[in-house]
């Protein structure tokens, strides 16, 4: 049976990654929603909305009778975690009715969350997070969607599930707040000033113990859970599978890159970054690199956040693998993989 697939918030990292699977797959119709069109080769129907506006997702989503499964990937950031609660509350709740009266043939709705559903952003939790894990004090928009689709699914045809990564890793055009496009362009960056690559963050960071999600296996785990009827109505953790220390890490990194590695030297990226937005114009050019600026490509304040984690991070994924989703990937594999097909494509140099 062919399947229509929503794919919203589709130029992100998710998004993309759920389009370029879907679309391999001869069973599967796409169509993506985003407030901007696509960056790359896609044969996908897009569909352009604001999701904070609902007379917008009436208008532009109100009519896609042929959606059958629903990849809910927006999100909208800020600089203070509290206040992206609000936001992206009020876009699922502005998108899911418009879509449920919609498609009568709906069947799953697939949203994606992450590890802060088990408080990690705030400090040292329990590990490995478990999926039984109450949910913590803390409110968070997690909590409003998933209770918000569990809610409007009780009783209905369609069900729901919610994948919950961490450190998704892949590429997307302006979106700087992406841990492989950072590491790439810092390495790139700190080659060019005869700097050596040193690990920015928290000594504690550089040594805990860490996990990541390629975005692609994200992807196939999406689908899997939005078309196998055992995993209705069910979150499930979706990580490699592996776990890894910066410290073991980063002299493969700097290695790639031709850069000599460093230890730990605790700095501001923001501080130590500025005026880099000139030099990496410069790199650009002489290295014939596509014409992207420093902006679309990392954000050092994401940079500082995501390397001041100095506890450790472990999701258990016991619960997929016994639902029967088994991939694994390698995570200093991936990293490399992924700094390949940034300089394969000349991003970086």
């Amino acid at each position: 049976m062919n399947k229509t697939a929503l794919v919203i918030g589709a130029t992100g990292v998710s998004g993309r990654a759920l389009i370029d699977h879907l679309e391999r797959q001869s069973d599967w119709s796409v169509i993506g929603v985003s407030r901007k069109p696509p960056y790359f080769p896609t044969r996908a129907r897009f569909v352009h909305a604001d999701l904070m506006d609902p007379e917008s997702c009436r208008d532009n989503l109100g009519g896609l009778r042929e959606v059958t499964h629903v990849f809910y990937c927006a999100y909208l950031d800020n600089k203070v975690i509290a206040e992206t609660r609000a936001p992206n509350a009020r876009m699922f709740a502005n998108v899911l009715p418009v879509i449920e009266e919609a498609a009568p043939d709906l069947q799953h709705v697939c949203i994606l969350q992450g590890t802060k559903y088990y408080g990690q952003y705030l400090g040292p939790f329990k590990t490995p997070a478990k999926e039984s894990d109450p949910r913590i004090d803390v409110p968070h928009f997690y909590y409003d969607q998933q209770d918000l689709v569990a809610e409007a699914s009780a009783g209905k045809a369609w069900s729901w599930s919610a994948a919950r990564p961490h450190v998704i890793c892949g590429f997307a055009l302006g979106n700087p707040l992406n841990i492989v496009t950072t590491i790439a362009t810092y390495a790139t960056l700190a080659r060019e000033m005869g700097e050596p690559f040193t690990f920015p963050g928290k000594p504690g960071a550089f040594t805990s113990v860490y996990q990541a999600t390629d975005a692609g296996l994200l992807a196939r785990a999406m689908v899997w859970m939005a078309t196998n009827p055992a995993c209705a109505d069910q979150a499930f953790n979706i990580t490699n599978g592996d776990f890894f220390r910066y410290q073991n890490l980063w002299p493969a990194f700097a290695h790639h890159f031709g850069v000599a590695p460093g230890g730990v030297e605790t700095v501001d990226m923001m501080k130590r970054m500025a005026g880099a937005d000139a030099l990496w114009d410069r790199i650009v050019a002489r290295e014939g690199l596509q014409k992207h600026p420093l902006s679309q490509l990392v954000n050092w304040n994401f940079a500082n956040y995501a390397f001041s984690n100095d506890w450790d991070v472990m999701s258990d994924t016991t619960k997929c693998r016994r639902y029967g989703f088994l991939e694994f990937i390698d995570s200093e594999e991936m990293f490399l993989g992924h700094f390949r097909d940034l300089q394969r494509n000349r991003i970086v140099p």
